[in-house]
């Protein structure tokens, strides 16, 4: 892919909000601007409701009950063919 086909991403354009002179500000600057924004982010969230709670509660429940099956299954499946090839036992002789 030539130079000329690829596009400029937000981070190399020089468009945009021109950097803080002072990029280093001191420790609780830095602790006070990390608060405002976890705050922020808080805000964005959203609780599920109690019908989507007990819906997405069913699917984890439903899927780890498949993936135990498989599993379930696999290891009693190695388990008797290992025992068939290194033990000699057949499944039906114990």
């Amino acid at each position: 892919m030539s130079e000329d086909q690829v596009t400029e991403t937000a981070a190399s354009s020089s468009k945009g909000r021109p950097a803080k002179k002072d990029a280093k500000a001191n420790f609780f600057a830095r602790i006070a601007l990390f608060m405002r924004q976890v705050i922020g982010e808080l805000k964005k969230v959203v609780a599920p409701t109690r019908k989507e709670l007990i819906n997405y509660t069913l699917v984890v429940l439903v899927f780890v009950a498949i993936m135990m099956v498989i599993v379930s299954v696999l290891d009693i499946g190695f388990g008797t063919a290992v025992s068939w090839v290194f033990g000699g036992i057949a499944p039906g002789d114990r």
